[in-house]
C-alpha cells in the first residue's frame, strides 16, 4: 500500500513500500519503506551485506522485488508480476539511471564513446554540448579519449558517473560512487551532487564514508538487517536513537 502522497495522482516522487526481497532462500530485503524526492539528497548507510545494493537494483528495477511496489512519479509497478509476465513493459528510464561499483564500460569504446553512446539514442545534439561542461566538471580533459582499460578505477568512475548525468535524468541511483576517488575529487562529487539537487533532480547514494553522509544528505538512511533501520536528518549521526546505530557508528569510527 502506497503512502497518501503516492496516492495523489500527480505526486512527483519515487515512492516504494513493502519491499522483499530472497536470494536463495536468504531473505535480503524485509519490508522496505523508501522515498526519493526531487531536489533532496538521500544517502544510505549500514554494514555490508546489509541489503543496500539489493535495495538500490530493485528502485532502478533491474531485479525486481518479490514482493512490493514502486511507484515512479505516479506510475506504478506491482511484484509479482502477473502470471505469464516476465518483465515490465514501460520501465522509467532514463528518467530513473543507476550507476553501480562495476561501472559497466565498454572495453572497445573509448572514455568518451563510452559517455556519448547511450545519449545519443535519445538527444545527440544535446549530448554533444553537455559533454563539454562535464569534461570540465570532472577533469577528464587528459584521459577522456583513453579506453577503459588505460584509465584508473577513480578516471573509470568519473566516466560512469558522466554517462549517467549525461541522460538528463529525474532520478539518480549511485552505489558507491566516490569509493575510489581522493578527498578532491570526492569534494568535488560533492559539489556535484549538490548542482544535480539545485536543479531539482533526486539523488539516492549508498556510501560508506560517513562523513560525506553527512556534509551531503537530506535524509539518511540506515539499512540493518535487510531493513531501514532508523533514519532521519543528518542528526541521526551526532545523535543516533537506535543502539544498533550507535554501535555502527563507534565500529566506524574505530575503524579510523
Amino acid at each position: 500500500t502506497f503512502c497518501d502522497d503516492c496516492q495523489n495522482p500527480g505526486r512527483i516522487n519515487v515512492c516504494a513500500r513493502g519491499l522483499y526481497k530472497s536470494f536463495s532462500g536468504r531473505e535480503i530485503l524485509s519490508g522496505v519503506d523508501i522515498d526519493i524526492t526531487p531536489g533532496s539528497i538521500t544517502c544510505i548507510i549500514g554494514p555490508s551485506g546489509t541489503g543496500k545494493t539489493t535495495l538500490l537494483r530493485a528502485l532502478a528495477l533491474l531485479d525486481y522485488p518479490d514482493r512490493g511496489s514502486i511507484d515512479v512519479d505516479g506510475k506504478s509497478y506491482n511484484f509479482p508480476l502477473s502470471p505469464g509476465v516476465e518483465s515490465i513493459a514501460d520501465p522509467p528510464w532514463p528518467r530513473l539511471t543507476a550507476v553501480f561499483q562495476s561501472l559497466f564500460l565498454w572495453p572497445h569504446l573509448t572514455l568518451r564513446e563510452n559517455i556519448m553512446l547511450p545519449a545519443r539514442n535519445i538527444n545527440a545534439e544535446r549530448a554533444e554540448k553537455d559533454i563539454v561542461g562535464l569534461t570540465k566538471v570532472f577533469e577528464m580533459d587528459a584521459f577522456i579519449d583513453n579506453y577503459p582499460n588505460q584509465a584508473s578505477i577513480g578516471q573509470r568512475q568519473r566516466v560512469a558517473l558522466a554517462r549517467a548525468l549525461i541522460l538528463n535524468p529525474q532520478y539518480i541511483l549511485l552505489d558507491e560512487i566516490t569509493s575510489a576517488l581522493d578527498v578532491e575529487q570526492t569534494a568535488r562529487i560533492l559539489t556535484k551532487l549538490s548542482h544535480l539537487k539545485e536543479r531539482g533532480i533526486g539523488v539516492m547514494l549508498i556510501t560508506h564514508h560517513i562523513g560525506f553522509a553527512q556534509r551531503a544528505a537530506d535524509q539518511i538512511i540506515f539499512m540493518d538487517g535487510g531493513r531501514v533501520a532508523e533514519k532521519g536528518g543528518s542528526e541521526i549521526i551526532g545523535s543516533p536513537q537506535s543502539p544498533r546505530l550507535r554501535q555502527f557508528l563507534s565500529l566506524v569510527e574505530e575503524a579510523g
